[in-house]
């Protein structure tokens, strides 16, 4: 009989918003996949969760896959948590959820952390239509995924680190519309949380004053959008 594969969302901030029943399925959990072990402790350690715990990242997901899919397969139940948020979401797992389906062993994906949700709603963008496009390409079809982006009438949102944040904003100054409004959401759930809101030069102006820090959100209203 096979075991079973939990994808648990943790905090992206707030400790707080941990969920009781995450809390319950990685101390009842045979073992914990965890990206970095040492960031994870931590909140093993708040919630006194001693289970057994492993790593499992994008540098060693592709050798280590067989081990836990057979894990897996013996009985055992198995939890995967990335450093913040929900795993598969531009972070480890993508591979390990697909082996499952592919070998029949059971896979539950709790609800609860993710950043670009409350990203979204905060931006004050229409929310009812949406892509998510994770991180742009570093160089190779990063002009052509701008561009593309440029003329969504939807609303796009990205994830971004903060030293590529200005670069990345003065790109989109080549290729948006003059009134075009963008939201940068960070520090989403912490001390900090901020969300600067304008076009591409207003965020510029506001980024010159005082450097983004931390996890951030870009949010691109949609071609036809205005407040």
């Amino acid at each position: 009989m096979s075991g079973k594969l939990f994808i648990v969302p943790t905090p992206i901030g707030n400790l707080e918003d941990m969920t009781f029943r995450a809390i319950r399925i990685l101390k009842e959990a045979d073992l914990i996949l965890a990206e970095d072990t040492r960031t994870s402790g931590k909140l093993m350690k708040h919630y006194e969760i001693s289970t057994s715990m492993q790593s499992f990242h994008m540098h060693n997901e592709h050798k280590v896959l067989d081990r836990y899919i057979q894990i897996l397969k013996e009985g055992q139940t198995i939890a995967l948590i990335s450093d913040a948020g929900t795993p598969c979401i531009s972070d480890p797992g993508f591979l390990l959820s697909r082996a499952c389906v592919q070998e029949g062993i059971d896979l539950e994906c709790l609800p609860g952390a993710t950043a670009f949700v409350p990203a979204l709603v905060k931006s004050g963008f229409p929310s009812d239509r949406f892509a998510f496009e994770g991180f742009l390409p570093p160089k190779k079809g990063r002009q052509t995924k701008m561009k593309a982006i440029a003329e969504e009438t939807r609303t796009v949102i990205l994830y971004v680190s903060p030293h590529k944040i200005e670069k990345t904003i003065q790109q989109f100054d080549e290729f948006l519309e003059d009134d075009r409004q963008l939201a940068i959401c960070r520090e989403i759930s912490k001390l900090f949380e901020e969300c600067l809101r304008g076009t591409t030069k207003e965020l510029l102006q506001k980024l010159a004053e005082k450097k983004a820090k931390g996890e951030i959100v870009l949010v691109i209203a949609p071609k036809t959008f205005q407040f």
